[in-house]
């Protein structure tokens, strides 16, 4: 089924820059597409830093737990990725399948099977015909350049409608470092660490472990608060790769002040990301920005954010463009989280709704409603208990959704 391209997309593009030490290439391996990309190499410098998180679902990949394994050990020479299949829940077939995979892929860029990195997303359950990965390996190194993020986006895609890519700088010690990330995402998004796939890489010189506690505490400030639909993915993987080549003084411990302006420019390119792949959601047709205040604490915050933004009835509404707050109130009571009824707050695109547990006297919807008929929706909620606040992103529930997962295996 062909999907059209998501009335949320950004315009293009963005123009992701050379990083040094990163080459990239694509290649149409046949997994599942037949007239597209469905296979990315990423090729690291040697001494290249790498970080993870990964699903934390019991049913994850084999994939995932290859990654698992090697993270601990810090360094990375390449990422290998496929489309169409996500090897999971194929037993000792699957795991199989990524050592052929490694293997071969140590041998092309001469390094340890331990500093490959794969990664697969599309169709549970099914064998990973990893002998058309394989045969194209010495292609996909020999075709190695370093401007190929466009197309390195585009092959990662499942149902996805339009590529993921984004880009920033930041000056750590009077050097210039730049960050590239790209992502793909649309529908089983539900993220338990990170999300579905993404991959960012820095020439920031950086220690492993300095690189893992940016990371993780990143991705809990993004990838961590959208949702699309609920469901936690086998295969959510999120991987930061550190070349080393900026030319700034290596990082070695997180709180070295020297390091904040990379702290916050990564923070924003994972939110960035993050959002696009809400703007992406299968179906969707607005984007909506959940801000929770009031709560017990952070976590509690975000909790009850992803309550409301998973919530079909709430989802259901703003796709028909409904203003039934009384929706919200009942998301926020099922949340399992602490929430004074009785100073309950709920605003829609500004407009307060709710105060102190009641309709606000003098109510007009129409401001409301005409919010409502917009691309971007914004809700606020103060649940009256604490200092807790968090900001979860999600989008409309359409019928476009249910099309294109139905369809989805023919």
């Amino acid at each position: 089924m062909a999907l059209q391209v998501s009335p949320l997309a950004p315009e293009s593009f963005p123009d992701l820059p050379v990083i040094a030490g990163v080459s990239l290439a694509t290649a149409r391996c046949g997994i599942k597409y037949k007239d597209r990309t469905d296979a990315c190499l990423i090729e690291l410098a040697e001494g290249s830093s790498i970080a993870g998180v990964l699903t934390r679902s019991l049913t994850a990949s084999a994939p995932v737990e290859w990654c698992r394994e090697n993270l601990k050990r810090g360094s990375g020479r390449a990422i290998l990725i496929n489309a169409g299949n996500s090897n999971a829940f194929t037993g000792a077939v699957g795991v199989a399948s990524v050592k052929r995979c490694v293997t071969v892929a140590a041998e092309v860029l001469g390094c340890s099977e331990a500093e490959i990195f794969v990664a697969s997303t599309g169709v549970i359950g099914e064998p990973l015909p990893d002998e058309k990965i394989t045969a194209m390996l010495p292609n996909l190194h020999a075709g190695q350049n370093d401007d190929g993020w466009a197309d390195a986006a585009a092959a990662i895609m499942t149902t996805d409608t339009y590529p993921k890519g984004a880009t920033c700088k930041a000056v750590v010690d009077g050097v210039t470092v730049t960050i590239n990330g790209i992502a793909k995402g649309s529908g089983m998004i539900a993220p338990d660490m990170a999300t579905m796939l993404a991959f960012v890489v820095t020439d920031l010189a950086v220690s492993a472990p300095v690189l893992q506690a940016l990371l993780s505490a990143g991705s809990d400030r993004s990838f961590n608060c959208i949702t699309v639909d609920g469901d936690t993915s086998t295969s959510d993987t999120l991987l930061l790769a550190a070349t080393g080549r900026a030319g700034n003084r290596r990082i070695e411990k997180v709180n070295d002040p020297a390091l904040e302006p990379f702290r916050k420019a990564l923070d924003d390119l994972l939110i960035d990301l993050a959002q696009q792949v809400v703007r992406d959601g299968e179906g969707a047709e607005k984007f909506v920005t959940i801000a929770v205040t009031g709560a017990d604490s952070d976590a509690a915050a975000r909790r009850i954010g992803l309550a409301i933004g998973n919530s079909p009835l709430v989802k259901t509404a703003i796709a028909g463009e409904d203003a039934n707050w009384g929706r919200i109130v009942m998301a926020v009571g099922k949340a399992g989280e602490k929430a004074d009824r009785d100073r309950l707050a709920i605003s829609i695109g500004g407009v307060a709704v709710a105060h102190n547990g009641l309709r606000v006297p003098d109510y007009d919807e129409a401001p409301v409603a005409a919010h409502m008929k917009g691309q971007n929706i914004d809700i606020a909620v103060d649940v009256g208990v604490g200092e807790g606040e968090a900001t979860v992103w999600t989008c409309d529930l359409t019928h476009r959704y249910i099309d294109i997962n139905a369809d989805y295996r023919s």
